[in-house]
C-alpha cells in the first residue's frame, strides 16, 4: 500500500512467456498490494510462466479481445479488487517497473489523478532503440492531439500508464475500442473529464521479445488515432457526439 491506499499493478499480456518473469521480477512488491495479468489467447506458455511465479489473480481470454479487450477486463477487476491506484504495466519489459514507486507516490500525494511514463521526456527514446519513423509519427500525432485535444503532453503512445480509481470510475472505458486505439481514447477521456495528467521521464529498450506492431498496423492505428482527437474537438464545439464521452 501506498498511505493507505491499495496498490494494483495490471499486465496486459499476450505471447509474454520470455519476458514475463523478469519483469514480474521487478515489481516493487512492498509497495504493490496485487499483480493482475490478462492473457489475451496466447500461443505460448504466458499463463503457465504466471502460475509458476505466483501471479495474484490471472485471467485467461478464450478468445483473443485485443489490446484494448485486455485492458478493460484488467481495470473492471482491479475496480473489484478495491484499488485505489492502478498502474499498467506491459510485461514484455519494454518499460521499467522500477517507475512504479514513484508513479504511485505522485498519484498517492494527489499531486497528479493520473501519470503517464514518457519516453520522449529527454532523449530516452532514439537512445532505447525506437525505430526513426516510429518516433518522427510520434511526434507528429502527439504534435496534433496536442493541438485538438486542447492539453500537453509529451506523448500520447506510451504503454506506461497509472490512475486513480477515481479516474476509472469516472470514465467511459467500456466503450473504447478494443485495438489498440484505446489507449488513445482513454486519454481523450481523461482530458475531457477535466482530469489532470502528470508525465515522468521513462527509459524504454527495444529488443527482439518486447511487442510491437507492423507497419500496416501502425497507419491504422495512426488514422484512428487522428479520428479520435477530431472526434474530441467536434464534441467541444458541441459539434458532434460520442459514446466516449
Amino acid at each position: 500500500m501506498y498511505k493507505g491506499k491499495r496498490v494494483v499493478a495490471v499486465l496486459p499480456a499476450y505471447n509474454a512467456a520470455q519476458t514475463l518473469q523478469e519483469t514480474y521480477n521487478e515489481i516493487p512488491r512492498d509497495i504493490v498490494d496485487e499483480v493482475i495479468l490478462c492473457d489475451d489467447c496466447s500461443n505460448d506458455d504466458t499463463v503457465a510462466v504466471a502460475r509458476q511465479l505466483g501471479v495474484d489473480h490471472i485471467i485467461s481470454h478464450e478468445t483473443n479481445k485485443g489490446y484494448g479487450g485486455n485492458q478493460k477486463s484488467l481495470y473492471n477487476k482491479s475496480l473489484e479488487l478495491g484499488a485505489d491506484i492502478i498502474i499498467m504495466l506491459h510485461p514484455d519489459y519494454q518499460y521499467t517497473p522500477k517507475l512504479i514507486p514513484s508513479m504511485a507516490n505522485i498519484i498517492g500525494e494527489e499531486l497528479y489523478p493520473v501519470v503517464l511514463g514518457s519516453r520522449i521526456l529527454g532523449k530516452g527514446a532514439l537512445k532505447g532503440g525506437m525505430p526513426v519513423y516510429k518516433y518522427i509519427a510520434n511526434r507528429f500525432l502527439t504534435a496534433t492531439q496536442n493541438l485538438l485535444c486542447g492539453y500537453k503532453l509529451s506523448e500520447y503512445h506510451t504503454g506506461y500508464r497509472a490512475f486513480s480509481a477515481e479516474v476509472l470510475r469516472g470514465i467511459k472505458f467500456n466503450n473504447n475500442d478494443d485495438d489498440f486505439v484505446f489507449d488513445n481514447e482513454m486519454l481523450s477521456q481523461i482530458i475531457y473529464g477535466g482530469f489532470d495528467i502528470g508525465e515522468v521521464t521513462c527509459p524504454t529498450k527495444y529488443f527482439e521479445e518486447a511487442s510491437s506492431i507492423n507497419l500496416r498496423r501502425s497507419i491504422l492505428y495512426g488514422l484512428g488515432v487522428l479520428r479520435v482527437s477530431i472526434v474530441h474537438r467536434l464534441c467541444k464545439w458541441g459539434v458532434g457526439k460520442s459514446k466516449l464521452y
